[in-house]
């Protein structure tokens, strides 16, 4: 996810400096985080259900503000009533505020539009905030957690991504009008009313049908547009923008494109690849039925010259399960170059079979998490193929072939940490912020430790040593 403010970008992991007050990284800071996760950071509180998440943090000012599902937050063994909405200092101890809006539904996505952070947006699926009724957006105080009645609360369907930038409110999910805009799925509205302010106009339409293997029924996976994810790059002219579509300004993109922000109105580059969009038969584009959107994210390089995806999709549709070596973008780690024109990949690594969710990247690596059981396993599929690396978790990548990162004695992969569903992940200059769900109800992160004084369960950091 990608969030911006006057203090703060949220950039597909990383953050960009956007005034004094930011925690930016500099260019000069060179990764990889420590595989060593911090202690005493707050948790999703055990409750025994996989569906708690934390599905998105950002930082504004000192404070990092983290949303999802979630009835409570635990620190230091004690637990904490939240619910879908928490904060909490950014520097050791993390210590949880007081802040505590009561959210009805699954909060996705926050973002802050302003020099002192006394506002944030968020988005989901909600009908009601502190009291008051709202549809699935609204603009709430981090002091008292009320809603402001002067931004427009009504989306027709759930919100998935927001994005402040140039003054305006980038919004995506699976709605069809917002707060009386016309256009369905991404809309540009106003940070002060909520309104439709013309800076989008995109016509996003189109789902993805076709027949299943051996001449079954033909599928069609969702059954409507959404756009689920969007990722600023870090020169802050340029969106990333991931969903179910077939048609976005009238071109031709499928799961994922790239608009051009320094337009008024914005406009859909040439940033596109045969790989995913369907213009040449001969890439297996398509993934398995059931997960027909697959690039469920995206992250720029420092120097935004490179688009780094993560995808799902277990394997190419119309292809036995045990075909290898791999092909298609399918449950993989991805490079393609950020070039405005039709491109192809610079190097794909695969897990074999497993999904990844999520991608940051900083100039010491490329990280990916989601589910993987391996990494550089092209010639399997549910089972550790030749020349696979155990790695489940969270991966780090070399930005420039792929491959996995060692330890510092080439032992076995740097980062270490169970299939936790990792939805998000932020880097400040502190570190790294990984987001996930409580799938397997304790998660360990970094190392036994970590696990010992906690779990992290859904919230992880790995900081930067140097």
């Amino acid at each position: 996810m990608a969030v911006i403010g006057a203090l703060v970008v949220s950039v597909a992991g990383y953050t960009a400096p956007a005034g004094a007050a930011s925690a930016a990284r500099t260019p000069q800071q060179v990764g990889p985080v420590s595989p060593t996760a911090a202690l005493g950071t707050p948790e999703l509180t055990k409750t025994g259900s996989s569906q708690d998440s934390i599905r998105q943090m950002v930082q504004c000012g000192d404070t990092m503000y983290a949303v999802g599902h979630f009835p409570s937050i635990t620190q230091g063994g004690v637990a904490y009533p939240r619910t879908n909405v928490f904060s909490f200092s950014a520097i050791a101890p993390y210590t949880i505020t007081s802040w505590s809006p009561d959210v009805n539904g699954d909060v996705n996505s926050i973002a802050f539009n302003g020099t002192d952070c006394a506002d944030a947006y968020i988005g989901g699926d909600f009908t009601n905030v502190s009291g008051t009724a709202v549809e699935n957006i609204a603009e709430i105080d981090t002091t008292t957690g009320a809603v402001d009645p002067t931004f427009g609360t009504d989306a027709t369907n759930q919100v998935e991504t927001l994005l402040a930038v140039g003054g305006h409110l980038l919004v995506g999910g699976y709605f069809g009008r917002i707060n009386g805009t016309k256009d369905p799925f991404m809309a540009s509205v106003s940070p002060v009313t909520g309104d439709d302010d013309g800076f989008l106009h995109l016509n996003i339409s189109g789902t993805y049908s076709y027949c299943t293997p051996g001449g079954g029924p033909c599928t069609s996976s969702g059954n409507r547009s959404m756009v689920y994810n969007q990722q600023l790059s870090h020169g802050g002219t340029l969106d990333l923008v991931e969903g179910r579509f077939t048609s976005v300004g009238g071109q031709q993109r499928e799961q994922i494109f790239m608009l051009n922000l320094a337009t008024d109105p914005a406009t859909v580059t040439g940033w596109t690849s045969p790989e995913f969009d369907g213009s040449n038969p001969s890439y297996p584009y398509q993934c398995y039925v059931s997960e027909a959107f697959y690039v469920r994210s995206a992250a720029w390089s420092p120097d935004d010259s490179t688009v780094y995806l993560a995808t799902t999709g277990y394997h190419p549709n119309g292809l036995p399960t045990g075909n290898s070596p791999r092909s298609g973008d399918c449950d993989a780690a991805i490079a393609f170059p950020a070039t405005q024109t039709s491109v192809l990949h610079t190097w794909i690594t695969y897990t074999g079979c497993d999904s990844y969710y999520s991608v940051s990247a900083d100039d010491g690596a490329v990280y990916v998490a989601g589910h993987p059981r391996w990494t550089e396993n092209p010639n399997g599929c549910d089972f550790q193929g030749p020349g696979a690396v155990p790695d489940k978790g969270l991966q780090g990548l070399n930005p420039s072939t792929g491959e996995v990162e060692m330890n510092s004695a080439d032992t076995g992969p740097l980062y270490t940490m169970t299939r936790a569903n990792a939805d998000n992940m932020l880097i400040t200059d502190a570190g790294l912020w990984i987001s996930s769900t409580n799938r397997y109800t304790v998660n360990d992160c970094g190392n036994a430790t970590g696990k010992t004084a906690g779990g992290h369960a859904g919230i992880c950091f790995l900081p930067y040593t140097s």
